[in-house]
């Protein structure tokens, strides 16, 4: 029976072990007996466990007493603890007294008990609700999560069934019987419903629930699927195997079909274009570029070919999303419709290179082209600068709306005229550019200014007014291995073009290096004139208008002078013109010529006791000057004069344009003169229309006269019309005895002139000039 014994059986006497069973060797891992007799119990016993041995031996005084069962742990000969209980008896072993320790093996029972703490553990620190119940639903055991979930108390739920303190339909059985697990709504204590995914297995003595509260996943699922489909973006889920998973309702908007639609379907079916419009290879869609590098893109550019026709431009964002699970991943896109944004971005590209108003290519686009054309060694390239002749009368006497009209009118014929591959560019202000490559021989390039100033010069009606355009080309060519800029090529052809103005209206000139130097002189001319303004160095000189039936001086005409320190005294024409390129220079000068010439006249015909009219030339630019009338009627009340006694001068050329300034000068009582007069577009209903007092015959057909048999009657003509509606006829320039002869002849009222009297100072000036009469 002790052979047998489950339990190990030792006797050991006076600290030797004497005898052990066949349990005993296999709890300290022995094969044979002998292993194991002649050896001390301390060396068969663990060092923390030899002292309480050792003490319940002692205890023991008499045969048959024994010890309480006692925790020890053995050692077995290969070193290992082994957990046993043990129990010693003092008995005898051959007539002399020893101890027999009986041990029951405690490993089995030790893993057991772990094991249960680690379960009880594990139920206790579980975030998920473990509730255990009876066959028929009453609860058993509830872990602190359920307590937490819940709600409910331990010793609030023991007994109770388990649908009461879940708040909804409950039986373990039925769970079980589903497959074991389902997804129910639960109530907690307070009514908060609760997503709750349950688990159900069944035991010896009824069923463990594992219920794990979803509530806060299912919520932001929900916010997720939410926020998803109310994106403005599209939002696509491709499968591993290419087919669309999910696709929200943007998706279905962009892509132009019906909601619900794409899932399910190959990602290729969507018809996606590059940049350039090409169709994008299956191998190069973002799935399954995304699929192949495992990587995020963004911000890739792509168009969708909708079924209605429609092309909508996409910015995609594709990244990988791989599963649990999967060996594959899955790619998200989402993806933004731009086709509004892309569209305002052309726009505000085109419109940073285009002319707003003509639509024409703008200085940056011209210069950009010009750049490309010269960059190309085969090619010759000729750069044509135009402006419009006195735009400026339009602009300031018809106003900016009849000049913006007439500037669209002429951008659009140039862009007729010009090449289809030439570029028309507009540069600002009434400048226009065309760039042409197609010509190589000066000839042709001569053939197409021609022909552009042709197309250019035909009439054009702007709100009921017949206007005519010529303009002044400046050419510039630019032959293969040419080392100028762009830059420097389009300054060449704005001088070549200034030149073309010399010449006179209507007309073109080729760059010549001679011309810069020209500019440049110009230039300094003009800004010598506008420090001769500051300083006070710009003069009033009078010429005298004559009657030529009484030597008269009836009227006197104030002009400035000015005596250049190098260049010597300055044509008043010249210094005009001057004047005017210089911007308000001309306003100036103009102002205090009339300020000065009224003040000195009214003195001296105080002085003299006689009465003639103050004559002073009126610019464009003045007679666009809205506060031009105030100047006039202050200078008369300083000057103590009337209106009736000063006569504005405007050049017949900008008296049609300029009508409503020369009436509102016309209803103060001044005087209005139209110089230059058979220069422009002389008619007799316009000398009606104007309500004119004065017109002066332009010097260039008085200079004609007696040597040219066109002057005489031209000259007779115009004296006729005025002399119809008794307009006075001036004749300017008179130089000659024979000018003032047929003059006589033709019964012309008023002269000036060097013959007649050059200009002067006031103290020059005399009431009589007998010499004219005849």
């Amino acid at each position: 029976m002790v052979e047998a014994s489950p339990y190990g059986i030792c006797v050991h006497q006076r600290g030797k072990v004497v005898f052990v069973n066949s349990a005993t060797m296999r709890f300290v891992g022995a094969k044979v007996s002998t292993e194991i007799i002649g050896m001390h119990i301390t060396d068969l016993v663990d060092a923390g466990s030899q002292d309480a041995l050792l003490a319940r031996i002692g205890s023991l005084e008499s045969p048959g007493a024994f010890s309480e069962p006692t925790e020890m742990t053995l050692r077995t000969l290969q070193g290992r603890g082994v957990a046993v209980e043990s129990q010693a008896v003092l008995t005898t072993w051959e007539g002399k007294p020893a101890y027999q320790v009986i041990m029951r093996d405690l490993t089995t029972q030790k893993a057991a008990e772990a094991g249960l703490r680690f379960q009880a553990a594990l139920v206790g620190h579980a975030s998920d609700a473990i509730i255990a119940t009876s066959p028929d639903g009453l609860v058993t055991s509830w872990n602190p999560a359920a307590e937490a979930v819940y709600g409910h108390d331990l010793d609030q739920v023991i007994g109770v069934p388990v649908a009461e303190v879940v708040g909804a339909p409950m039986s373990p059985r039925q769970v079980v019987a589903a497959g074991g697990v389902v997804q129910a709504t639960h109530h907690s204590a307070d009514g908060t419903a609760l997503s709750v995914r349950v688990s159900a297995a069944e035991m010896f003595d009824g069923y463990v629930l594992l219920c794990a509260d979803e509530t806060a996943q299912r919520r932001a699922e929900a916010e997720f699927a939410t926020v998803v489909e109310t994106l403005d973006e599209g939002v696509l889920l491709v499968g591993p195997g290419g087919r669309i998973e999910l696709a929200n309702s943007a998706a279905h908007r962009i892509a132009g079909v019906p909601p619900g639609s794409l899932v399910g379907l190959e990602s290729r079916t969507l018809r996606l274009h590059d940049e350039q419009g090409v169709p994008v290879p299956v191998d190069d869609l973002p799935s399954a570029r995304v699929r192949r590098s495992g990587k995020v893109e963004t911000g890739r550019v792509m168009q969708v070919r909708r079924r209605d026709g429609a092309h909508r431009w996409l910015s995609l964002t594709s990244g990988p999303l791989m599963a649990p699970g999967q060996s594959v991943p899955s790619v998200l896109t989402s993806f933004a419709d731009i086709t509004e944004r892309r569209a305002i971005s052309e726009r505000l590209a085109y419109e940073a290179t285009h002319d707003p108003l003509t639509r024409l290519a703008n200085r940056t686009l011209a210069l950009n082209h010009l750049r490309r054309t010269i960059a190309d060694p085969a090619r010759t390239t000729t750069v044509m600068f135009i402006d419009l002749d006195k735009f400026k009368i339009i602009n300031d006497s018809l106003g900016h709306t009849v000049g913006d009209q007439v500037l669209r009118i002429i951008g659009d014929r140039l862009r007729a005229a010009a090449g289809p591959s030439d570029l028309v560019g507009r540069l600002g202000g009434d400048e226009f550019l065309v760039i042409t490559t197609g010509y190589t021989e000066a000839a042709e390039v001569r053939a197409l200014a021609d022909h552009l100033q042709r197309r250019l010069a035909e009439s054009l009606t702007v709100h009921g007014r017949e206007l005519h355009i010529n303009t002044s080309i400046g050419i510039v060519i630019a032959e293969p291995g040419d080392t100028r800029t762009a830059d420097e090529l389009l300054e060449d052809a704005d001088l070549a073009m200034y030149q073309a103005k010399t010449f006179g209206p209507g007309r073109y000139a080729f760059y010549a290096p001679i011309m810069r130097k020209r500019v440049q002189d110009r230039f300094a001319l003009e800004q010598d004139l506008r420090n001769a303004v500051a300083e006070g160095l710009v003069e009033t000189v009078y010429q005298p208008v004559v009657d030529l039936r009484t030597g008269d001086m009836v009227a006197v005409k104030a002009k400035s002078c000015w005596d250049h320190p190098v260049r010597g005294p300055i044509d008043p024409a010249e210094l005009a013109e001057l004047a005017d390129d210089g911007g308000d220079l001309l306003t100036v000068i103009g102002a205090e010529v009339l300020a000065k010439a009224a003040c000195e006249i009214s003195r001296w015909r105080a002085d003299h006791g006689v009465h003639c009219n103050v004559n002073v030339s009126l610019s464009v630019r003045q007679l666009g000057d809205p506060s031009l009338l105030q100047v006039v009627q202050t200078t008369l009340e300083d000057a103590g004069l009337g209106p009736q006694d000063l006569s504005l001068d405007v050049d017949e050329t900008a008296l049609k344009d300029a009508a409503d300034a020369v009436d509102a000068l016309r209803k103060t009582g001044v005087r209005v003169t139209a110089e230059r007069f058979g220069a422009g577009y002389s008619s007799l209903a316009q000398l009606c229309r104007l309500d004119l007092s004065v017109i002066e015959i332009d010097r260039s057909f008085v200079a004609d006269l007696g040597r040219s048999s066109d002057a005489e009657p031209i000259v007779a003509g115009i004296m006729a019309m005025a002399h119809a509606v008794d307009l006075t006829v001036v004749a300017e320039g008179v130089e000659t005895a024979r000018q003032l002869e047929v003059l006589h002849e033709l019964g012309c009222d008023w002269a000036k002139g060097p013959l007649v009297a050059p200009p002067g100072r006031v103290e020059d000036l005399k009431p009589a000039y007998e010499h004219v009469v005849r």
